[in-house]
């Protein structure tokens, strides 16, 4: 008997549907076979299908079965076909009814003592299936809040393969997991672990971070152990503005596909921070693999990556970031495939000034050979140490600014300022959908957007021989200097924007370690 049943791949952050199409007949001896390009772990599904039919007291049919899954040219990869497999073979061999099977999207994988064990990529597959026309989506119960979130589509989280029998059959009630997705959007917005108001001391360095998150700039900090680097680098995303409700679907979307949402989790309402060590290779950085998989620059997406410890990073690692940081998207090409994984995010790194970590400390000494300074900043390419807008010297905090009782700023309040110059950015980039921030503005955009007076280009041109400036640089300086005018409520940039601006420039290699 012929029976269909359907799942889904996932590739990117995108689904495509899958028919698994099972056939029982007769045969002289049992005989499996999965046909439709499958990968070695989906060919191990008739193993555990076996053992979970067997266990809960259901029957694997002794007879010739043979699985198809079509499109049969695309590669299906993973464990999450179990159950979809296991369906179809029990409708085929008459212990499951199959009239309702080509209404439900079926994935899960099983155990086997038939526990359905939780997969990767629900949220995308739930909004294919709705796109689709399903009727509903059965799947493990620890994705099932995840899937829910979407509308129109019935979500069933089951624990074993016996509820899903019994759904088919009719022999129990299964109630349809329900999520409101704005109430769960709204009612976690803006809860962060931390907070502004924390951080003692270390104005300057706050005011840089308010400045980046008006305008999206990457950022660097440069300073000695036990400055603060790392305390300000994970408060940031406290003053960052909320994301849009389309902006925290596309990055749970992302996080579902890379199984880091946990079984409470229905949305990632907050943006991302994102900390990798400086061990990682340039595949967890920035995605890929056999079985691709989304990289740490695309799991910070609309949010922070934070890279502590810059020069330790390997330099191949950095380098590949390059062009995602630019195009705020990251392509992993195959010989048979490519998808594409969003990744804009702000950078926001952090290094010390030289090996032993006090090169212009204000009181301890710094102990490296000559020329140890500039060697180790020179493991910074210079192509990338010009993507970045903001460089930021940070000084340890004093005794008087620590025991201080005034309480600091706290980040609801620099938050406001930073979403109102959003705002004005917002209306400035409002026909250009895919532009929301100062940092991505193109290079002819910043010329008719960053217009300065002859002063001000007088003082850039003095600044650029100083430092030993890029033409990259020079537009960076122009779009911070406008963000800082955002964020003064200026229509214009003034002369102590541009300066401002160009202060945060002052730690280019060729200016600062002399």
């Amino acid at each position: 008997m012929l029976v269909k049943t359907f799942g889904s791949a996932v590739y990117g952050i995108e689904a495509i549907t899958i028919t698994v199409e099972v056939n029982v007949s007769g045969g002289a001896k049992p005989f499996y076979l999965i046909v439709g390009l499958p990968d070695n772990a989906v060919r191990e599904s008739v193993q555990r299908i076996e053992a979970a039919l067997q266990t809960n007291n259901l029957r694997m049919p002794r007879q010739k079965i043979i699985v198809n899954m079509a499109p049969a040219d695309i590669r299906k990869e993973g464990s999450a076909y179990d159950l979809t497999i296991a369906v179809g073979i029990l409708a085929g061999s008459g212990q499951l009814e199959y009239e309702n099977l080509d209404k439900y999207l079926i994935m899960g994988e099983l155990s086997l003592d038939g526990t359905v064990q939780p997969i990767k990529g629900a949220l995308p597959i739930a909004i294919q299936a709705r796109k689709e026309g399903y009727k509903g989506f059965i799947l493990p119960k620890q994705n099932a809040r995840e899937a829910a979130i979407v509308n129109d589509l019935e979500v069933y989280g089951v624990e074993n393969i016996k509820e899903v029998v019994g759904f088919f059959n009719g022999d129990s009630e299964s109630t349809a997991e329900v999520v409101n997705t704005r109430e769960e959007f709204f009612n976690s917005l803006t809860n962060y672990d931390s907070d502004f108001s924390e951080v003692r001391g270390q104005e300057n360095i706050k005011r840089a971070l308010e400045i980046a998150a008006a305008g999206g700039h990457n950022v660097i900090l440069i300073g000695p152990p036990g400055a603060g680097k790392t305390m300000l680098a994970r408060r940031l995303p406290s003053i960052l503005p909320p994301l849009s409700l389309y902006e925290s679907l596309e990055t749970t979307k992302i996080h579902s596909v890379a199984g880091k949402l946990a079984a409470a989790d229905a949305l990632v309402t907050v943006r991302p921070f994102r900390s990798p060590h400086h061990t990682i290779s340039d595949v967890a950085l920035v995605g890929g693999g056999s079985n691709p998989q989304p990289g740490e620059i695309s799991l910070a997406h609309n949010g922070v990556l934070f890279l502590d410890e810059l020069p330790e990073f390997k330099r191949s690692a950095l380098e590949v970031m390059r062009q995602p940081l630019e195009e705020r998207r990251v392509t992993i090409s195959r010989a048979k495939f490519s998808v594409d994984y969003p990744s804009s995010f702000m950078l926001v790194a952090s290094m010390n000034p030289c090996p032993c970590g006090y090169f212009n400390h204000p009181e301890k000494e710094c102990i490296c050979p000559p020329g140890t300074v500039q060697k180790y900043l020179s493991k910074i390419s210079g192509p990338l140490l010009d993507r970045i807008d903001l460089h930021v010297e940070v000084t340890p905090v004093n005794f008087n600014e620590l025991a201080s009782d005034r309480l600091a700023e706290k980040s609801e309040f620099i938050r406001e300022r930073v979403i109102k110059a959003r705002d004005l950015q917002a209306e400035r980039f409002g026909d250009k959908p895919n532009l929301h921030a100062n940092a991505q503005m193109s290079p002819q955009m910043v010329r008719d957007i960053c217009k300065i007076t002859t002063a001000g280009q007088t003082l850039l041109k003095k600044a650029m021989e100083k430092l030993g400036l890029s033409a990259r640089a020079y537009d960076r300086i122009l779009k911070v200097s406008r963000t800082i005018a955002d964020l003064a409520g200026s229509e214009e940039i003034q002369l102590e924007h541009l300066a401002e601006a160009i202060h945060f420039r002052s730690l280019d290699r060729e200016g600062w370690a002399g």
